[in-house]
């Protein structure tokens, strides 16, 4: 038992190490950006998907509560606006269709630039010699398809913790509050288990490496944790710091650009031990059929 734990400790402190010499600031930051101009198009897509559903009253009001819940009422607020003013409909359909491509293109740019910052990670780069418009857009269908999956997971997720909340109240309303603490903590662990989910798919299909199931689960769950902690403590810090009130009008932006960057931060260590964790299991993990490995990767 003190052996196990020894290696699991041994892989934290690889992972971290691994992860700090491949400047997490950095990618960070460049997520942050790409996610400011991808951010409509991306929660249009999603609410549309939900929506079609569930409502898209129901699915911006869950929204609009998570939103407020780690952001702010302000921040959630102008995000609302963003997406109203993303989905308004155009008046011509040439309007409306440069509308569609800029809102998927919106959606999908922050994908790809993810798949870049995890294949820095897996020491992997797309090859060179296969790339072209056809690499772009298929690169482009790829994400939108991960973005239609991710959209259906927590559209799925959306309908169990609304049942299993409408239970705790039920259940309140019927007997003691012991047993709303308990489908509380239960829907804290079905929440975790699909965000874990959502990492395991992320650092499945996201690399152009040859990544198997068995490598992403330790990963994920850690992730997931990591973030749940991670969102925890900076609802807490923007709510008793307030970093974006120095800012003015731009604060919500400011407030979307640390919260993007310092979970970014955390799915890339998360990303970072699968990797690890990949190659102390199973050693050289392949790039695939469409990337190389970085010059100077260990074989």
């Amino acid at each position: 038992m003190k052996q196990k734990i020894k290696n699991i400790w041994n892989l934290l402190k690889t992972a971290f190490k691994e992860w700090w010499e491949k400047d997490p600031f950095k990618e960070s930051a460049v997520i942050a950006f790409y996610a400011i101009f991808s951010l409509p198009g991306l929660l249009v897509v999603i609410v549309t998907i939900a929506g079609y559903f569930l409502g898209e009253d129901a699915v911006n009001n869950r929204l609009s509560s998570q939103i407020s819940s780690a952001l702010g009422a302000d921040t959630a607020k102008q995000i609302q606006d963003m997406i109203a003013t993303a989905s308004e409909s155009k008046k011509s359909v040439w309007a409306t269709i440069i509308g569609v491509v800029t809102i998927l293109v919106g959606a999908t740019g922050v994908f790809a630039q993810f798949q870049r910052s995890l294949n820095i990670i897996w020491e992997v780069k797309t090859d060179e010699s296969k790339s072209g418009i056809w690499s772009v857009l298929r690169g482009r269908l790829f994400s939108f398809g991960l973005l239609v999956a991710i959209s259906f997971i927590m559209m799925a997720s959306f309908m169990i913790t609304s049942l299993l909340s409408a239970m705790g109240d039920w259940l309140s309303s019927q007997f003691s509050d012991s047993l709303l603490v308990v489908v509380q903590v239960i829907n804290f662990i079905v929440s975790g288990l699909i965000t874990a989910f959502l990492f395991a798919i992320m650092f499945k299909f996201f690399p152009d490496a040859e990544v198997k199931w068995k490598h992403v689960w330790w990963g994920s769950l850690l992730t997931a944790i990591l973030f749940l902690l991670g969102m925890f403590a900076l609802s807490l810090y923007f709510g008793k710091a307030e970093p974006g009130s120095g800012y003015g009008a731009a604060g919500s932006i400011i407030l979307i650009l640390l919260w993007v960057s310092y979970t970014s931060m955390i799915v890339f260590y998360g990303a970072q031990f699968t990797h690890t964790y990949a190659e102390q299991q199973d050693g050289y993990i392949p790039p695939d059929k469409n990337a190389v490995g970085e010059p100077g990767r260990k074989v």
